[in-house]
C-alpha cells in the first residue's frame, strides 16, 4: 500500500524554507509564507504573508489550517511556543554551517517525499562547490576578508558566511567568531579591531539595510584600510548571503567569489 504521509499545508517563516520548496515543485503545499521572502518573487505574490522574523500573525496562521508550520533559530522560539499551544506541529531548525543547510535540506525533502530530487539539488550545489575550490587552490594569495553583517554594533559573519569565504578562496579575519551563533557573540566592540587585522577585501551585507560605504569608513583610522585605498569593499545583498539556504549555496557564493577572483586577477 502506498500512502503519501508528507504535510499538505506548511507555512513557511522563513525563506530558505520557501525557496527549498518551490526548487523541489512543491509549491502548491504552502499556505503562508514570511513578509521577507523574495527568493522566489512570485512567493510572495501567490501565498499570504503571516509573518516577519521575530514577530507573526498566530491568528491569521492558525486560520490557514497548517498541518507543519517551518521556523528557524531561537529567535522564532517565541512564535513555535504560541503555536504548539494552539495545538499546531512545528518544526524549528537551528542549522549554521554549510553542513547543517545540506542536512536540512535532505531533512525537508524527506518530509516532502522527494528525496531523489533534493539529493539532486544538493549534489549540484557541491559539484559547484568543488569546482570552486579546485580553483582557488591555485591561488599563490589569498585574500584576507573581513565580512560586517551589521553597522553598530559591528557583527561580523555568522558560520556559513564563513565557510563560504573560505570555499571561495578567502581568509576570514573573524573566523574565530564563527561558531559562535547568536549575534551578540559575534560583536566587535572596538573597531580597530579590523584595522589590526589588515583586510584586503571588505564584504558587507547589512541585514536588509543598504549598505553606505560613507558610514563605514568614517571610522577612525578606516580609510587607512589597504582595501578602502584599493575600493576592495562591496555589498553582498543580504537576500542572497545572510538565510541559511540555496540562496547563499548559489548566488551568495558566487557573489563572494567573484569578488574575490578579481581581487586576485589585480595581483597580476
Amino acid at each position: 500500500m502506498n500512502m503519501n504521509y508528507a504535510p499538505e499545508r506548511i507555512v513557511c517563516l522563513t525563506e530558505e524554507t520557501t525557496e527549498t520548496i518551490y526548487l523541489l515543485g512543491e509549491e502548491e503545499r504552502i499556505v503562508g509564507v514570511s513578509g521577507f521572502t523574495v527568493r522566489p518573487k512570485k512567493a510572495r505574490q501567490e501565498k499570504p504573508t503571516v509573518s516577519a522574523f521575530i514577530d507573526a500573525k498566530i491568528d491569521e496562521i492558525l486560520d490557514l489550517k497548517p498541518d507543519l508550520v517551518i521556523g528557524y533559530s531561537d529567535i522564532q522560539a517565541d512564535i513555535a511556543k504560541h503555536l504548539i499551544a494552539a495545538g499546531v506541529t512545528v518544526w524549528v531548525n537551528n542549522h549554521r554551517s554549510v553542513t547543517d543547510i545540506f542536512r536540512f535540506m535532505l531533512q525537508l525533502g524527506a518530509l516532502l517525499e522527494k528525496r531523489e530530487e533534493t539529493e539532486a539539488l544538493v549534489q549540484s550545489y557541491q559539484g559547484r562547490i568543488k569546482e570552486i575550490q579546485t580553483e582557488v587552490s591555485k591561488w599563490k594569495h589569498r585574500p584576507r576578508v573581513y565580512f560586517e553583517e551589521w553597522y553598530d554594533p559591528i557583527i561580523t559573519g555568522i558560520q556559513w558566511v564563513s565557510e563560504l569565504i573560505e570555499i571561495a578562496g578567502g581568509i576570514d579575519v573573524f573566523g574565530e567568531l564563527k561558531d559562535r551563533s547568536l549575534a551578540k557573540d559575534r560583536i566587535i566592540a572596538d573597531h580597530r579591531e579590523v584595522l589590526q587585522k589588515e583586510p584586503d577585501v571588505i564584504l558587507a551585507s547589512w541585514c536588509g539595510k543598504m549598505f553606505k560605504p560613507k558610514r563605514m569608513f568614517e571610522r577612525e583610522g578606516w580609510k587607512e584600510m589597504k582595501a578602502y585605498k584599493d575600493q576592495q569593499f562591496f555589498e553582498i545583498d543580504s537576500s542572497l548571503i545572510l538565510q541559511p539556504g540555496p540562496a547563499c549555496l548559489s548566488d551568495g557564493l558566487e557573489a563572494i567569489y567573484a569578488h574575490l577572483s578579481k581581487w586576485q586577477e589585480a595581483q597580476h
